[in-house]
């Protein structure tokens, strides 16, 4: 997954990545994006998951061919929006909240 057909939606889907630079360098989330357009996210540690945060608002967007956006408001304030290439397995994020703002690179998978 992804295969050569188009991937239409990210509904249903858990996505895992890992940032490889900026201030969360090194470190591995999961974001699930539920059926009715919901997501939830929750950082992980050693492999194992922690406790599930669900966004304030957010979205998904089809941008090209296996290309998407993510968009979210989370509870302690920042946003993420990260631009997601299922070809390469590569993504840019930027987070920021109303003083910081950072932009970040990395690398995700499909796990659900």
């Amino acid at each position: 997954m992804p295969d050569d057909r188009t991937l239409e939606s990210l509904a249903g889907k858990t996505l895992r990545w890992t940032f490889s630079d900026g201030p969360s360098a090194g470190k591995t989330y999961e974001h699930r994006i539920g059926a009715d357009g919901s997501i939830e996210f929750r950082g992980v540690e050693g492999g194992t998951p922690g406790k599930s945060s669900r966004a304030v608002k957010g979205g998904t967007a089809l941008i090209a061919d296996q290309v998407f956006a993510i968009s979210y408001l989370g509870d302690a304030g920042f946003t993420l929006t990260v631009v997601l290439d299922f070809r390469s397995k590569r993504m840019v994020g930027f987070a920021s909240n109303e003083k910081d703002w950072f932009q970040q690179q990395g690398t995700f998978d499909v796990v659900a």
